[in-house]
């Protein structure tokens, strides 16, 4: 399984529009983040974690040439507002792209897309397979066996999903016990860390490192980055070992 990471910032991306502070103003391309997405490659499929609105430009960056499937974790613009964009996939593939989602994202898909589903279906738009997500059950897109987590994003339910020893998680701030069991065991933690200071609905650098110090993967990786956590190489130096802070276009192969 390769893991890729599209995307690792937060609602506004990094750089910030009119923003000059020294990180929206950094060289480093480790400061340069779009809106937060993954690439699953495993069992012969290609899988992409939210379509948000740097979603044709991930795929051209990634030249990601067919794609299976697109799985929602929440409805909010900054992880759906690509969706239109799987176009060029049903052409080349002349087939329709399966969409997992729960019934309340479907809802929202259907009112932001209204006429990817409207009964007239003008030419050229967008083909999907609509696939509900029930948090409580796992599924299969393929071989690829997917488990969902809930986390809270303030008063929003949201979705993780666990694959193998792989689990991704984004948007959260709150995670019950029972969830938690889910994730135990996991190798490789994806989790968000939005800022230092304390947000409403995400974790903090603080509350992201014990969490990752909770489950105990061998490895822990940031997304969901915003401009105010600081530079990428400056929180390098104060995250502990094994924790670290992702970055667009990073690759896990997982063995």
């Amino acid at each position: 399984m390769i893991i890729t990471f599209l995307g690792t910032g937060t609602s506004q991306g990094v750089p910030v529009i009119a923003c000059d502070c020294e990180v929206c103003t950094s060289a480093d391309k480790h400061d340069k983040r779009l809106r937060s997405s993954i690439m699953v490659e495993s069992e012969g499929k290609v899988i992409v974690v939210d379509s948000g609105p740097d979603f044709r430009y991930q795929m051209l960056r990634a030249h990601v040439t067919h794609l299976d499937a697109i799985v929602f974790t929440h409805e909010h613009k900054d992880h759906v507002a690509g969706l239109d964009d799987i176009r060029a996939f049903n052409y080349k593939q002349q087939s329709a792209i399966d969409i997992y989602a729960t019934e309340r994202v479907q809802a929202a898909l259907k009112r932001e897309f209204a006429y990817i589903f409207h009964e007239f279906k003008y030419p050229g738009i967008p083909q999907v397979d609509l696939h509900t997500i029930d948090d409580r059950h796992s599924f299969n897109i393929g071989r690829v066996h997917i488990t969902p987590i809930e986390a809270m994003h303030y008063k929003l339910p949201v979705l993780g999903f666990r694959i193998g020893d792989f689990t991704y998680i984004t948007d959260a701030k709150t995670i019950t016990d029972t969830e938690i069991e889910k994730i135990k065991g996991t190798k490789i933690l994806v989790i968000n860390a939005l800022q230092k200071e304390n947000h409403i609905s995400h974790f903090t650098l603080s509350e992201a490192i014990a969490f990752a110090q909770q489950i105990g993967a061998e490895q822990t990786y940031f997304t969901h980055i915003s401009h105010r956590l600081g530079k990428h190489q400056d929180v390098s130096q104060l995250l502990p070992a094994g924790i670290y802070l992702a970055y667009d276009g990073l690759r896990l192969d997982l063995e």
